[in-house]
């Protein structure tokens, strides 16, 4: 690593939405900035399942950190693993060596949580970075291919089940996208395959109503859209496993699926080096109102990695939204440039999910309202938020070719060949 000189060295962990913002806002006259991150491109987490789902191409939601860095200033971005901390030095182990830090910001995002069930953890797909969602996306079209060579009906039906556990955005967004697949596309991909009008869709979630973040008004629509979609929806329906190719459920009810899609939650990473008492639930790291983690004075976490408690009107957490992780890196950037002690306090600007096409709902202050206005809302403010005018401009052209035509173009089964391949 260079010399660093007078200033302060920032090593930031993770490139998401907060730890960009914090290495787009400091001043490079006073501090040296380190940018770790164990992928190489920032990935826009919100339409990984239109990239799961063929709708978008993966490069049109990821945007190469050295590409945008240079823009920035002097910037030191370095491709690893954070490994540990040892605080008592100022020192982070990488999988590249040691960085030693003057400030060490935690900005590294959470994991799909599968409440310590190793048999979902491994049989299960998840929809957390930029390669599962290829993985999602090469398990679909695999499965539609297999189904119409099988022989046996049963695996056939297997083959076209798809299940999605939780009733979140996300899981709300893949099973509408799912079906639209299911509408526009298959037949006319396979419109001599009868089999294929087997395809099925389920979406379980423990909560009572779907969207459990946003009103009851939205959590309705959405359910309406969907049911009108042909997905079958499960409430208070827990997963109890996942067993010889089935999904068993709280009830006693089970549902054969070769295509099982876990997006019930997420958790943080245990980070070797900080106590375990400033770990809150689902390893969220615990700070104050500064984002400082707790009994530090140079070490602090933003994001969806953090619980901060000390907001009067988040006294639970912040919502682990895109606009919270933005704001917070914003204020931790503003702290440290003018060396304040600004506490943070999140400003909601609304909430949106879509369905399928012109399907959306859309959450702003006491407006509340769904449809045709909001899908285009959805839209506009999804294509604003990328990284890029060229990311932005492939993005709107596949979005207006899928628009008029009722087809993607991107249905291409992409895998590395080895002597482990299937033949």
């Amino acid at each position: 690593m260079p010399g660093k000189g007078n200033r302060k060295r920032v090593v930031v962990i993770g490139g998401g939405f907060a730890g960009l913002n914090v290495v787009k806002g400091l001043d490079k006259r006073l501090f040296q900035i380190v940018l770790i991150d164990r992928h190489n491109y920032h990935q826009f987490q919100p339409l990984y399942y239109q990239v799961a789902t063929s709708g978008l191409e993966p490069s049109s939601i990821g945007f190469a950190f050295r590409k945008t860095l240079r823009k920035m200033g002097e910037i030191h971005f370095r491709m690893c693993t954070a490994l540990s901390v040892d605080t008592n030095v100022n020192r982070l182990e990488t999988s590249i060596g040691y960085i030693d830090y003057d400030y060490l910001i935690i900005a590294s995002g959470t994991y799909t949580n599968y409440m310590g069930n190793k048999d979902l953890e491994h049989c299960t797909m998840s929809l957390k970075t930029l390669p599962e969602s290829i993985n999602v996306r090469n398990n679909v079209l695999r499965s539609f291919e297999k189904a119409i060579n099988s022989h046996s009906e049963a695996e056939a039906e297997s083959l076209l089940s798809f299940v999605i556990v939780g009733g979140g955005p996300t899981g709300v967004e893949l099973a509408g996208a799912l079906s639209e697949l299911r509408r526009y596309t298959l037949p006319k991909d396979y419109n001599q395959d009868k089999s294929l009008s087997q395809m099925k869709i389920y979406l379980l979630d423990t909560a009572p109503r779907l969207l459990g973040g946003m009103s009851e008004f939205s959590s309705k629509k959405a359910y309406k859209y969907l049911q009108e979609m042909g997905v079958e929806i499960m409430l208070n329906t827990m997963v109890k496993g996942y067993t010889d190719g089935k999904i068993e459920l709280n009830d006693g009810r089970s549902i054969a699926s070769c295509n099982v899609f876990w997006v019930a939650g997420v958790a943080g990473r245990i980070f070797p080096g900080l106590d375990n008492d400033v770990y809150g639930r689902n390893n969220r790291i615990k700070v104050d109102g500064c984002n400082r983690v707790e009994n530090s004075s140079n070490l602090f976490a933003i994001g969806d990695v953090c619980l901060m408690t000390s907001d009067p009107a988040y006294p639970h957490g912040h919502p682990q939204v895109a606009q919270a992780a933005i704001q917070q890196g914003k204020n931790l950037v503003h702290n440290l440039n003018k060396g304040d002690q600004k506490p943070f306090r999140y400003t909601d600007r609304g909430s949106m999910a879509t369905v399928g096409r012109n399907k959306a709902v859309v959450e702003f202050r006491k407006i509340h309202f769904g449809g045709f206005v909001a899908w285009i809302l959805w839209l506009f403010v999804h294509l604003m938020a990328i990284v890029g005018v060229k990311n932005k401009t492939f993005v709107l052209l596949n979005w207006g070719w899928s628009y008029f035509t009722h087809d993607t173009s991107l249905r291409l089964l992409i895998r590395m060949d080895n002597k482990n391949a299937d033949k």
